[in-house]
């Protein structure tokens, strides 16, 4: 038995239908049609090696070697019904930690603490950022490290980037970029905002059911930091 009629006798008894072979292969990065799997079925043509390799997952084909070349395998003395049944206590082995093989060791997690802020800084309505007052937790490399304290927000006007509650990390400095969010100070109130305004400086909501906070040239305001997360 050929290549072809090989293909052709797996894909039967998986019941699949030459146009549904076509539509998995094209769905997976190789465009195929009917006719050019009826094709390699007949031995005109062969599919190239990326579409070899996707009909066999397709098929569930396992050993190449044995299901093409004759080389006898392991289940060679199983009906189709019987290495079926083999595949799935291969599955179920596999999802046991006893059995899984054991997979390379990551390298550890970069640890490092940094102060979480207590008292929120407000996505609303505003509240003051006591610096005295916060716990330190631990953060990996996923946090970036210029990120030297975080504050947990409170409110909705920074949706939908940042949600009630969310732990946002922040790196020190006193200036921003118009529309780069950071944390500020207002009037004594802390507030993560987005910078914006062109003439005039304003504090603004990612939620349009906010409207933008104006900073006036007599109010005490300062920028603590840029959000990095």
């Amino acid at each position: 038995m050929n290549i072809g009629e090989t293909l052709a006798r797996y894909r039967r008894e998986r019941g699949y239908t030459q146009r549904q072979v076509a539509e998995y292969l094209s769905a997976n990065g190789c465009e195929a049609t009917q006719k050019a799997v009826s094709k390699w079925e007949r031995g005109f043509t062969m599919p190239n090696a990326e579409q070899f390799l996707l009909l066999c997952r397709f098929y569930g084909v396992r050993d190449v070697l044995a299901a093409f070349c004759g080389m006898p395998d392991s289940l060679s003395g199983l009906n189709a019904l019987g290495k079926k049944r083999v595949e799935e206590y291969i599955r179920l082995l596999e999802q046991d930690a006893e059995f899984r093989a054991e997979k390379a060791e990551r390298p550890p997690r970069l640890v490092r603490t940094i102060p979480l802020y207590s008292i929120p800084a407000s996505a609303g309505t505003g509240q003051f950022l006591d610096s005295s007052d916060y716990e330190l937790i631990e953060v990996d490399e996923s946090v970036p490290l210029s990120a030297t304290f975080a504050v947990r927000l409170s409110g909705d006007s920074m949706l939908p980037r940042f949600a009630d509650g969310q732990i946002v990390y922040v790196k020190p400095q006193q200036t921003l970029e118009r529309k780069e969010i950071g944390i500020f100070i207002l009037n004594g109130s802390a507030y993560c905002k987005q910078l914006g305004g062109e003439e005039e400086i304003r504090l603004v909501s990612l939620n349009p059911q906010y409207e933008d906070i104006i900073v006036r040239e007599y109010d005490e305001f300062r920028v603590l930091g840029k959000v990095v997360s």
